[in-house]
């Protein structure tokens, strides 16, 4: 379901968007309206839709990174590798895992100042023969160019893992719509903010909650001046097939990039001490929107 809520770059017209980013009140695209308004300069349009396109918060394509888990004591930098690069954790076959968010990086997000961010995850849980469709939703405010002030935020807690693996989605949305700002005070209750906690047995509660989760980003996500920003799809498996992203605990990274390529990981490294993705050469920061969430083992009280 979190597929079919388009972001900007997924807009079909080059009117859609900046319609849109006028909603969400870029500097920008309201100066432009007005000159256009006044001269239907071609090449003015041109140019002002190619900028759009260069902006962080418009691609619809990712590239994943992996960090694995760090040496007790360690304060090295820790090198970061494409998910396919790494080997799958076969112990983690019909087992149950937890999934956390580390980070919320706010590189760029249309309309500036600091940004209310819907994310949402969707995962399916193994119980039995049947799969269980299970989704989460948490709210966290952003000032533009910072990461949001979160660590280790409980996502799935003992998510049952088949022995296909995992499938994972997710979905942030900008929400800049003032009346929804009741529904984000919501996200924000304590039954929101310990994270999905998963059985061994199917559980009859989770489909209506999965549901009104759901039914909330779909709502918010279709109201306007609110927008998806980042949205991605992965099944994390066990095979060895040379473009498998593999199931291993650990940290993935999902960054919003122009093209499948644009990062090589091997320039950049994740410092304990800094607590940071930074460049190698420098410490400077990715320039992208990402974020990172943790694979662990799920260990019984």
């Amino acid at each position: 379901m979190l597929q079919s809520f388009p972001t900007i770059g997924e807009y079909k017209t080059s009117e859609d968007i900046i319609a849109k980013l006028e909603e969400l009140e870029e500097p920008e695209a309201i100066a432009f309206t007005k000159t256009q308004n006044q001269s239907k300069d071609l090449e003015n349009f041109l140019n002002f839709v190619g900028g759009v396109k260069n902006q962080p918060w418009y691609p619809a394509t990712h590239q994943y990174g992996y960090i694995a888990p760090r040496q007790p004591g360690s304060s090295k930098p820790q090198p970061i590798l494409h998910p396919s690069a790494i080997e799958a954790d076969p112990t983690l076959k019909n087992s149950r895992i937890n999934i956390r968010l580390d980070r919320l990086r706010v590189y760029k997000y249309p309309g500036g100042g600091t940004h209310n961010v819907m994310v949402t995850f969707e995962a399916q849980n193994q119980v039995g023969n049947v799969q269980e469709a299970v989704s989460f939703s948490q709210t966290y405010r952003v000032p533009e160019g910072n990461s949001a002030g979160i660590a280790g935020y409980a996502i799935f807690l003992g998510l049952n893992v088949g022995s296909e693996g995992i499938k994972f989605k997710g979905v942030t949305i900008n929400v800049k719509n003032e009346e929804d700002e009741a529904v984000l005070e919501a996200l924000e209750s304590s039954t929101f903010q310990n994270g999905l906690k998963l059985l061994t047995t199917a559980q009859p509660a989770i489909a209506p909650f999965t549901a009104i989760s759901l039914g909330l980003v779909k709502l918010l996500a279709k109201r306007n001046r609110n927008v998806a920003v980042q949205k991605f799809d992965l099944g994390l498996d066990f095979d060895s097939a040379a473009l498998a992203i593999r199931l291993a605990e650990g940290n993935y990274i999902a960054v919003q990039v122009p093209h499948e390529t644009a990062i090589d990981w091997n320039k950049w490294v994740y410092k304990p001490d800094l607590g940071a993705i930074v460049h190698k050469a420098d410490d400077s920061l990715l320039e992208y929107n990402y974020l990172v969430f943790r694979v662990s083992r799920y260990q019984d009280n």
